[in-house]
């Protein structure tokens, strides 16, 4: 699901990408990312060739190293800028209980209009599960950080005790499930998937499901 930054460790100078100095060389930067973004969207890591980057940036594969240091490096460096995007959406605080839920359905809207980030989700997030990509970690993370979230907003939401704490596990999982699942389904027919609309249904279920005697119609 395309959402927050969730359960990221942070990355020491060494291991990132290089500080430009000058604005120029800081517009190239971020010039090669955005073309990296759109490469990685259209053909995945395992597809996309520096190469192909360099070129469509007008350098040399040297030149795209020269700013990160390896192809792997780039494609971290894609992800966490797509995660500074949705970081600013959230405002100074997480939102938390039910607030945190219809987060979650706002995603969803604000999803239907960005197609090129929900693209690159969906194809990383899958590609990831392959042996030795080096996504794997950071969609590990991410997940294990967004169901802690939505667990908890769960468990906040519904009053939960900690004898449910398994049931609210389980319907976070199925949460972040429908959401990645409708992404996948907009993306090959958008005509056809409201995301943000069935996102809701599923909440509110949920939530009945969950907390009856504060949710009941």
């Amino acid at each position: 699901m395309s959402d927050q930054s969730v359960g990221r460790p942070t990355r020491g100078p060494k291991s990132g990408p290089r500080t430009p100095r000058s604005p120029e060389a800081r517009r190239r930067q971020q010039d090669i990312l955005e073309i990296a973004t759109d490469t990685f969207a259209a053909r995945g890591y395992n597809n996309a060739s520096l190469a192909e980057i360099a070129d469509r940036a007008g350098l040399t594969q040297a030149g795209v190293l020269h700013y990160f240091r390896s192809k792997a490096l780039l494609l971290t460096s894609v992800l966490e800028r797509r995660d500074q995007g949705d970081i600013g959406q959230l405002g100074p605080e997480r939102p938390r209980g039910l607030a945190f839920l219809r987060h979650l359905v706002d995603t969803a809207l604000r999803n239907a209009e960005r197609e090129g980030l929900v693209r690159l989700y969906a194809v990383l997030s899958a590609e990831s599960v392959t042996e030795q990509h080096p996504a794997q970690a950071y969609f590990r993370d991410r997940y294990t950080g967004l169901r802690a979230f939505v667990t908890d907003a769960l468990t906040e939401a519904c009053g939960l005790a900690e004898s449910d704490a398994a049931r609210a596990h389980d319907a976070a999982n199925a949460i972040i499930a429908v959401m990645d699942g409708l992404q996948v389904q907009w993306l090959l027919d958008p005509d056809s998937v409201e995301m943000a609309a069935s996102t809701d249904l599923v909440i509110r279920s949920l939530l009945t499901t969950l907390a009856p005697d504060r949710f009941s119609t």
